[in-house]
């Protein structure tokens, strides 16, 4: 496989699909603006430059008083005065009117397997168009993408992409579905919905990965546009929320039972760290709560967590931590649990709970077979959560 700075090694090109960085070019992709390496300049017809094209008035606001206006996009509830700028750094109070930076502005544009999201209980094999600005709402110190997501956007190489761009490229490249995703979906909210309008339109699936960290209003109006949410359960501890992510976890159970009612697929992603959140009976007591406030169905995906950003020192999550976390949610009552970022991991294959069947095998993102026939098992006839086409 080659880059647009240069050819790309086997070893490589697996740690870019375990670890899933946005280095990872794919055909007919447009790619990562250069903020991570100024060699991997995609070929793009999009102007691209640091920092914002336009800014636009977001509805999310409601006044203080004569100058201090309240975000009420998310559970924060920032405080603005006039000229100053939200800690997700792309929302600012200018002249009583709070107004989104990132709207048109995506730093990542790249064509991926939906397995990569991960999806895998959606479209199995197909591709998607991920997209993701600057900016984050929470401050994890784990982060993949710290240098786009927790930074300004003056920081950040950006691409000038209004929705109907994004569209036509998608519809150009023969996707499946747009995947809101990567960064911090949430912080880009007008320009994610104005683009899943036309997304629906055009016929194509709207997919988000998030944090789920969010105020109700928006997300029940968000949910009547999406097919599908991942959303990162970063641990069932509220003190790690505190003191690691920087947020609370009771809103994120919320948007979870919110993205349920709503009859939004939904898919669960859990990093586990070492010393930080693999406490076993803390995950025992997180299962539980998907099985009785979710639903057995849900797939769950526990991820291996590689050391970076201020975790740099810490070690990569041992294999038998991640089967151990497997088997306590199988005990739950969880049917469909899965191992991220382990190529080759025997996780990484779709099983009928009810005869056993692998009904996709997957390395990697890649689907080797596929045994599903409308949905259902092809052997048992059992039907399986998702959306399969």
């Amino acid at each position: 496989m080659e880059t647009p700075g240069g050819k790309m090694s086997r070893r490589e090109l697996l740690k870019a699909a375990a670890i899933g960085t946005c280095s990872l070019y794919l055909s007919g992709s447009i790619g990562c603006a250069p903020n991570q390496n100024p060699e991997l300049i995609p070929t793009a017809t999009a102007e691209t430059r640091k920092g914002w094209f336009k800014s636009v008035p977001s509805p999310w606001f409601t006044p203080i008083d004569q100058t201090r206006l309240r975000c009420t996009l998310c559970p924060k509830q920032c405080e603005l005065a006039e000229g100053e700028r939200s800690p997700c750094n792309v929302r600012e109070n200018k002249n009583g009117t709070v107004y989104t930076l990132a709207y048109g502005n995506p730093a990542i544009v790249q064509e991926d397997p939906i397995e990569r999201k991960p999806f895998f209980h959606v479209a199995p094999a197909s591709r998607v168009l991920s997209i993701a600005t600057a900016g984050c709402n929470l401050a994890c110190k784990f982060c993949e993408v710290w240098d786009i997501a927790l930074v300004a956007p003056e920081e950040v190489f950006a691409y000038d992409m209004p929705p109907d761009e994004i569209i036509a490229h998608a519809q150009a490249s023969g996707v499946r579905a747009i995947s809101y995703a990567i960064g911090e979906p949430v912080v880009f909210y007008e320009y994610m919905a104005d683009v899943a309008d036309l997304a629906k339109k055009a016929g194509l699936l709207n997919l988000i990965h998030t944090a789920g960290y969010i105020q109700p209003e928006p997300l029940e109006l968000l949910c009547e546009k999406l097919d599908a949410a991942n959303i990162d359960l970063k641990s069932f501890d509220p003190n790690f929320y505190r003191e690691v992510v920087g947020g609370e976890l009771d809103p994120v159970l919320r948007t979870l039972k919110l993205l349920r009612e709503a009859g939004v697929h939904i898919e669960i992603t859990n990093l586990i760290i070492p010393t930080l959140n693999d406490d076993f009976e803390t995950i025992r007591n997180m299962c539980t709560w998907i099985v009785n406030e979710l639903g057995d169905d849900v797939p769950l995906h526990f991820s291996r967590f590689y050391p970076l950003y201020k975790l740099s020192t810490l070690p990569r999550t041992p294999v038998s931590t991640l089967d151990q976390a497997r088997a306590i949610a199988f005990d739950t009552g969880l049917k469909y649990v899965y191992i991220a970022k382990v190529i080759g991991h025997d996780g990484e294959n779709t099983i009928c709970p009810v005869c056993g069947e692998i009904l996709i095998k997957r390395i990697g993102f890649i689907v080797g077979e596929l045994r599903l026939e409308n949905g259902r098992c092809s052997v048992c006839d059992t039907p399986i959560p998702g959306r399969w086409v």
